[in-house]
């Protein structure tokens, strides 16, 4: 079971002494779960599926949640719920070690924050792309001066943006 001060933080040392084929399964269910100072998602569920291998531990997880963002063009605030998965290998040493260069720490603790985290940028960038512009009026303007609007009931999610990724 995590640790609730740090539930991403995962003890898998049980897993290590046990046959090759042998897969544990641990669900998450958060109304709020931080994955850094400026990035912190609502209804958070997920599990994670973690098998031996002869090379190390394989983890792969399904999670879902919501974020907030603000649309760029007009600036309402609104939730964007997200989906996405993970596959990473944790090789047991340096012999083993994938693409990912991942190695199980002594502890045998695998701290799944950083690869959650490094996840949803990646997919808000994505999200930002897939959506049209049709979505959201946008600003109007009236002579020089721009009027902002009351937005249409779409939601305005077109070009949405949270203000931490606006670099890429």
């Amino acid at each position: 079971m995590p640790n609730p001060r740090k539930p991403f933080r995962l003890n898998v040392g049980f897993i290590i002494h046990e046959e090759v084929g042998y897969t544990h399964e641990i669900p998450f269910d958060f109304d709020k779960a931080n994955l850094g100072d400026d990035l912190e998602l609502t209804q958070f569920t997920g599990s994670v599926h973690i098998g031996r291998t002869p090379q190390g531990l394989v983890v792969q997880g399904k999670f879902s949640g919501e974020t907030g963002l603000e649309c760029v063009r007009c600036l309402k605030a609104f939730a964007r719920p997200l989906s996405w998965e993970l596959t990473e290998l944790y090789a047991f040493n340096k012999k083993s070690v994938s693409e990912s260069g991942l190695i199980l720490a002594e502890d045998a603790h695998i701290d799944l924050q950083p690869l959650l985290r490094e996840c949803i940028p990646e997919r808000l960038h994505h999200m930002v792309l897939a959506h049209h512009l049709a979505e959201c009026p946008g600003p109007v303007f009236a002579g020089e001066h721009e009027v902002r609007h009351a937005p249409d009931s779409t939601g305005c999610s077109a070009r949405a943006l949270a203000p931490a990724y606006n670099n890429g």
